[in-house]
């Protein structure tokens, strides 16, 4: 911890005070500012994804907060799939040149034993955070903010795949007439993979070229989080608890990729590579019946929002107000990264980090980080969910928070263990040749022989111990 030079408040009285403050119910979010004055003129330097998401700290909390504590916000954009190496390098470097980080709960494994993250409870209580923690969506806290029973990041990005539809289209007289003939069932948002195909079938047959019935994310990097919730809904365990063998490529891995595979039947022309800037694109034009994507679609999907000068490269939305939203096929959808706010361990200014962390994710500052139309960050706490004011923000507003808050109770954990990014790679090589026109069964079978041979180089029986901690996680597995 680093005060300025010259500060008169010993940190005893500073103790106190906050202790005082705590009796009195100040905020969070005032507590936190109120003992980071004491550090005016210091500079944090804080890592944030690059693009929309470090927005946030540019135009709006990092001005905000120097408004408030005369504390400086230094803002390092790091493109997503560069995040987990560059601040793992900057630690061995030992130059202390990143004090809060911005973290993907999966890599928390890794990050706690390579020893970059700070321990948080000691902040924690001295600044009365707990009780307000408790307001974070349970999947959320309980699952992406601890590791080895100590708290090492504030989960502060709800991201859940949710599933978008056309209500014009699904509940059309006509389109609703002809499905129930073709195909025996309701047209109604797809309950599981077979109806996605179904429903994707009739919309592109009967609007091709002007629509068709879906898209999905399969770009590197992410079309991994499709395929580990699909082999999970349908039964899939990643790994014989015993043994750590590869379960990937078994008969339920195979009939995933296989259909991951089919689905593509009834996409445009190019979708098997396609990234989610192509699906949202298509989306917004009304060129799609049906796509599953992060939560900022709900709000863009409705106009709320976009005529910020930082959104100006996103499309108009010719769909506003013909959106629904509902869960995944299979019910139980993956949570796909988030983040979390750590505190690296290397930084001079852990206090203040910690501070600057406190705030953001606070009660107070977070419903109105959630709000930005730009920023990315997705509603986390059972207050946002709850929220009169985002409730007001769109007229379908209160159906897309409870899709959200129905995903968070549902949600899939994404895979954490030793080395998780690098069996994600290997998996996202073998998914990709499969939509790529490979076969599924062969590039499967390369990927678990890769992932036995990565659990072999880490070691067979602390793979075995940090896989057993994450799958008895609620979430982990469907219930």
């Amino acid at each position: 911890m680093r005060l300025r030079t010259g500060l008169a408040a010993p940190l005893g009285a500073l103790s106190l005070a906050l202790t005082a403050s705590v009796a009195l119910g100040q905020s969070a979010a005032d507590r936190a500012v109120e003992a980071a004055k004491a550090y005016s003129g210091e500079t944090l330097t804080i890592t944030w994804e690059a693009g929309l998401q470090a927005l946030d700290p540019l135009n709006y909390s990092g001005p905000r907060w120097e408004e408030l504590t005369g504390v400086k916000i230094q803002v390092i954009e790091i493109p997503i799939n560069e995040l987990f190496t560059k601040t793992v390098a900057e630690h061995r470097a030992g130059t202390g040149a990143y004090d809060m980080l911005n973290v993907v709960p999966a890599w928390m494994p890794d990050l706690v034993n390579a020893g970059v993250l700070e321990p948080l409870d000691d902040f924690v209580d001295k600044y009365g955070y707990r009780d307000e923690l408790q307001d974070i969506a349970p999947t959320y806290r309980d699952n992406q903010m601890t590791y080895g029973g100590k708290i090492y990041g504030l989960p502060d990005d709800g991201d859940v795949f949710l599933l978008y539809y056309r209500t014009d289209l699904f509940a059309n007289a006509s389109n609703k007439s002809a499905f129930q003939a073709a195909y025996g069932y309701e047209l109604a948002p797809p309950k599981d993979w077979q109806q996605f195909y179904e429903i994707s079938e009739f919309f592109t047959n009967k609007y091709q070229p002007s629509l068709y019935g879906s898209a999905l994310i399969h770009a590197p990097g992410l079309v991994h989080y499709l395929y580990m919730q699909r082999f999970r809904t349908a039964g899939g365990k990643l790994f014989d608890p015993d043994s750590m063998k590869a379960q990937i490529n078994g008969d339920v891995g195979v009939a995933v990729l296989e259909d991951m595979v089919r689905q593509l039947d009834n996409m445009p022309k190019g979708a098997a590579g396609w990234g989610p800037i192509e699906v949202l694109n298509a989306w917004l034009a009304g060129e799609l019946a049906m796509q599953i994507w992060w939560p900022p679609p709900g709000r863009w999907s409705a106009g709320y929002g976009v005529e910020e000068e930082a959104l100006s490269w996103l499309p108009k939305s010719t769909i506003a107000g013909k959106v629904g939203y509902a869960m995944p096929p299979d019910g139980q959808p993956e949570l796909a990264a988030g983040f979390a706010l750590s505190v690296a361990a290397n930084s001079k200014n852990k206090e203040l980090a910690y501070l600057f962390a406190q705030w953001l994710n606070s009660k107070d500052v977070s419903i109105k980080r959630v709000t930005l139309p730009y920023a990315l960050r997705d509603p986390f706490r059972t207050s946002h969910f709850n929220s009169d004011e985002y409730k007001s923000l769109w007229p379908a507003a209160k159906d897309y928070l409870a899709a959200l808050q129905a995903g968070a109770e549902t949600g899939l954990l994404d895979l954490s263990i030793i080395d998780t990014f690098s069996y994600e790679e290997s998996l996202t090589r073998a998914v990709i040749s499969a939509l790529a026109g490979g076969n599924a069964k062969g590039a499967l079978d390369d990927a678990a022989e890769e992932w036995d041979e990565l659990t072999e180089e880490i070691g067979v029986d602390d793979q075995r111990e940090v896989y057993g901690i994450w799958a008895s996680k609620p979430g982990a597995y469907p219930n």
